[in-house]
């Protein structure tokens, strides 16, 4: 049984890696290249310290599918949240509405890291 449970533990670490499961971007972006970033938080948490730049679309609101499709598909796009969680929804979401590059970078901390972005109020 034991084996089984590391090859689990195996394939799930494997399957992250594949699919871009991993919580945040662990390197600095290219941020001349990035069309948007996007803060997937409530709007209240927006107001309470932002990404400098970043646009805010809620990920659990009931219109960010329509918010996403004004955007261009092929364009460079960064998303996060407060932890990463929200941000691995809204890329996966982004993904399958045809979105070809979107990056989660994780929570509000790493991503003003990834980015090189100031947190503003």
């Amino acid at each position: 049984m034991n084996k089984f449970f590391k090859s689990v533990v195996g394939l799930i670490a494997a399957m992250g890696l594949v699919f871009g499961l991993t919580a945040c971007a662990s390197e600095s972006l290219d941020m001349t290249k990035v069309t948007a970033v996007i803060d997937v938080r409530s709007a209240g948490e927006y107001a309470t310290g932002h990404l400098e730049g970043a646009i805010n679309i809620d990920v659990e609101a009931s219109d960010f599918g329509t918010k996403i499709e004004t955007l261009d598909k092929a364009g460079i796009y960064v998303v996060y949240c407060h932890s990463g969680r929200r941000a691995g929804i809204a890329k996966d979401q982004m993904t399958s509405a045809g979105f070809t590059n979107v990056t989660n970078a994780g929570g509000i901390s790493d991503a003003a890291t990834a980015t090189g972005l100031a947190v503003i109020q």
